[in-house]
């Protein structure tokens, strides 16, 4: 089984992916953070690196899912390869931080990947307010994340909101985390263990 949880900067998925793995006995997936070779540049110069950076993240992503399918376990994954495509890409495109042509060519590949894989039995997604997800950010003290701005969290938010709206590949559960605190509250915790069970035992 392949369970992915999706989200903003900041909404959690790390800390929720590694609660997860521990409570199930998962196989968890991070997302590349600490050595990715593009994230500092791309926060001091986003229009620069922002191609790069995003089709590090793809290829990076691709390979997770492959392991993955090959894989007996359950595997619980640190954002999807959609929240690339369908997120962050179009984002900085409409910020004017990625030209038209490197959208394109962008699009094309994940299009071409996404056709090769199969989507996650089930995406948990983190929603959360860009205060939650600017005090979240700013409580784990990144370097490079102190350059983000505000106005691109929200439309990240946005973006976030349309296609969880739209999305039609498989069961999606929407945790709103504004109100929860499942690092630090195990009856917090429990409330997502006991939704995600639920809709576990909805698959089967």
């Amino acid at each position: 089984m392949h369970i992915a949880i999706a989200g903003n900067i900041g909404s959690g998925k790390t800390t929720l992916a590694s609660l997860l793995a521990k409570h199930y006995g998962w196989e968890a997936h991070y997302e590349r953070v600490d050595d990715n070779p593009y994230l500092n540049d791309f926060y001091e110069d986003m229009q620069r690196w922002s191609f790069n950076l995003q089709i590090y993240f793809l290829n990076s992503r691709f390979n997770q899912i492959l392991k993955i399918k090959n894989s007996d376990k359950t595997v619980i994954q640190d954002r999807t390869i959609y929240e690339d495509a369908h997120i962050f890409a179009p984002n900085l495109h409409s910020m004017g931080l990625m030209s038209t042509r490197d959208f394109e060519n962008y699009f094309s590949l994940f299009n071409l990947m996404s056709s090769l894989i199969d989507p996650p039995d089930l995406i948990l997604y983190l929603r959360g307010s860009v205060p939650t997800l600017v005090n979240q950010i700013q409580k784990r003290g990144r370097d490079y994340e102190n350059n983000i701005r505000l106005d691109y969290l929200k439309k990240l938010n946005e973006r976030y909101e349309s296609w969880v709206e739209s999305y039609n590949l498989g069961k999606l559960l929407v945790i709103n985390v504004d109100n929860l605190n499942f690092s630090e509250s195990k009856e917090d915790l429990r409330k997502v263990i006991d939704r995600i069970d639920a809709e576990i035992h909805g698959l089967f």
